[in-house]
């Protein structure tokens, strides 16, 4: 069998892994072995899905490994986000990374470099936002970096907050995060929340040029969030999450289970 037919055929058993409840993302007849092949991986499962709602992204890792990968879950928004949960100790829980996103208010087409400023200008609106986590490995598995990439990084979707301010959105290196299930109030989850590339749109410049030189174009309505400011958090399914960025917003939103 030839690379391409191995691609096609790992992207659809990848693809095949996001809606269910035990996924398995293992495939042992086909590795991506390098990060072309990875991201090849990534748009075989866009073609499968029929759109991309959005991208993860951050700057260049000091090891060479790029983070980047589309969203292939219709953004969620309102009171109640859909999301598959991840099981531990029989109790059902929804993984999420609290972000802001970048919402691109044109399309951006491939084959040429972009300035900051004209990105800046592509940009519609900035939000708080969530990127939900789904774990698609077995738990027996280490996966490589290269299989995770292709796998699109554990990303399952991404859920549109409020909007804020352009100006604090740029510039927010620093946010203090905190967590609280309203049936619970008084042990709220505290994060001192940082960045992990100083500053949000920064991830947003450098993965718009390298998707560009890919041929790869972006379109208007997309999602770009460019990492949690504090990790992965745990919640309970089914219950009243509030989520606050300390000085620039807040939001309530209940999580439900997709495949229920």
């Amino acid at each position: 069998m030839n690379e391409h037919n191995d691609l096609t055929d790992l992207a659809q058993h990848l693809f095949a892994q996001r809606n269910t409840k035990t996924p398995n993302s293992h495939f042992d007849s086909m590795s991506p072995q390098s990060i072309e092949q990875a991201i090849a991986v990534q748009q075989k499962m866009a073609n499968l899905n029929g759109k991309i709602a959005g991208w993860k992204c951050l700057v260049p890792q000091a090891n060479g490994q790029l983070i980047v990968a589309p969203i292939l879950q219709a953004a969620e928004h309102g009171e109640q986000c859909g999301i598959i949960p991840t099981i531990k100790d029989e109790v059902a829980l929804a993984l999420i990374e609290p972000e802001i996103a970048f919402i691109l208010g044109q399309d951006i087409e491939p084959h040429r470099s972009y300035s900051n400023a004209e990105i800046d200008q592509a940009i519609s609106a900035t939000h708080m936002a969530l990127e939900l986590i789904q774990n698609r490995f077995s738990g027996d598995i280490q996966p490589s970096y290269y299989q995770k990439l292709a796998d699109g990084l554990s990303n399952q979707g991404v859920y549109i907050g409020p909007e804020i301010d352009r100006s604090v959105a740029y510039v927010a290196n620093h946010v203090d995060v905190v967590v609280t299930d309203k049936s619970a109030p008084d042990e709220p989850q505290l994060f001192a929340g940082k960045h992990p590339c100083d500053l949000p749109p920064l991830p947003v410049y450098w993965m718009i040029n390298y998707l560009s030189q890919l041929g790869i174009k972006l379109s208007a309505g997309q999602a770009i969030i460019t990492g949690s400011y504090c990790g992965v958090v745990k919640v309970p399914m089914e219950t009243d999450i509030n989520i606050e960025y300390r000085g620039i917003g807040l939001f309530d939103v209940k999580f439900v289970d997709t495949l229920a």
